[in-house]
């Protein structure tokens, strides 16, 4: 049991169910496509073992910075109690696994994309965390790739895929990815310093240029958000498209509002206001333009 929980440590379990969702909603919004509960399981094993891999690479790479910070000493490499060794075989395990039934029960391009999305995470975004604040930047990539994954796997192989939609989804979870990790590197500030990671727009820590930024990034998830009742993905004529787009702004209004409280207060309590209002905000959009579509 407690090998099978340092694995589930390992793949960051909950964070990757997080991103799995979104790719099976962004699945589900593709034209055409129904609620099919094998397929969707496969979606989400598949994503679900990449995602995993990615987390794996980063806690190997990181086991020396990770043993410095409170938060993650206690993770299965960092504290000793697995080998690097190790780490590399279920990572390489996992990754090759994931990709394979993206590409051999939906399609190779969405197996592509989370190859591509793996190796940008693992071995690009994470040694830049030390090097400059841009990989917050570079890691929004791979964080909003799930759910153009999603969308890619929704076209069977030789169909023509309609990209539009796609990147639409994207950029709502690119977007969302800066007020969301500001916010976590603004509480756990100390920690990242004395690790040596440089993850805030400010070179000075926590500031109000930071505070602005987030401001900044959740103004831009409206427009993204809304761009899919614009692209006959989503419909606003109809009851429940209605009901999809009123929650939709509702939801960018209170992202906007808790960054707002955040360059006003610049406080940790603010902070963490960000954070939590992160991770209602992205499945309540989710599941309305989903509620909306077409």
């Amino acid at each position: 049991m407690k090998k099978l929980k340092d694995y589930l440590l390992l793949v960051k379990l909950s964070l990757s169910i997080m991103v799995v969702f979104s790719s099976v909603i962004s699945y589900l919004l593709v034209p055409g496509i129904d609620f099919d509960v094998v397929r969707i399981l496969l979606l989400f094993i598949g994503g679900l073992l990449v995602t995993g891999s990615a987390n794996t690479i980063n806690q190997v790479v990181e086991k020396d910075t990770d043993a410095l910070m409170k938060r993650t000493a206690v993770r299965p490499i960092a504290s000793g109690r697995m080998s690097p060794q190790e780490g590399w075989g279920f990572a390489i395990l996992c990754g090759a696994l994931g990709v394979f039934i993206l590409g051999y029960w939906f399609n190779w391009t969405a197996a592509f994309v989370a190859l591509f999305s793996l190796f940008l995470y693992a071995f690009i975004y994470t040694p830049l965390k030390k090097v400059n604040s841009i990989a917050v930047l570079v890691g929004a990539v791979p964080g909003g790739l799930p759910c153009l994954i999603g969308w890619v796997a929704g076209f069977a192989p030789g169909e023509e895929i309609l990209w539009t939609g796609g990147i639409v989804l994207f950029l709502v979870q690119f977007f969302w990815q800066f007020p969301h990790f500001w916010a976590i590197a603004w509480i756990a500030h100390n920690d990242y310093s004395t690790a040596g990671f440089k993850l805030l727009p400010s070179d000075k820590g926590p500031t109000k240029f930071t505070a602005l930024q987030t401001i900044v990034y959740s103004l831009l998830l409206l427009p993204a958000t809304v761009a899919p009742y614009f692209l006959d993905i989503c419909e606003f004529e109809t009851i429940k498209g209605m009901i999809g787009l009123v929650l939709v702004i509702l939801a960018n209004i209170f992202m906007v509002f808790r960054s707002v409280s955040l360059y006003q207060k610049m406080d940790i309590k603010s902070a963490r206001g960000v954070m939590f209002g992160s991770y209602i905000y992205l499945p309540v959009v989710l599941l309305a333009l989903l509620l909306s579509k077409v």
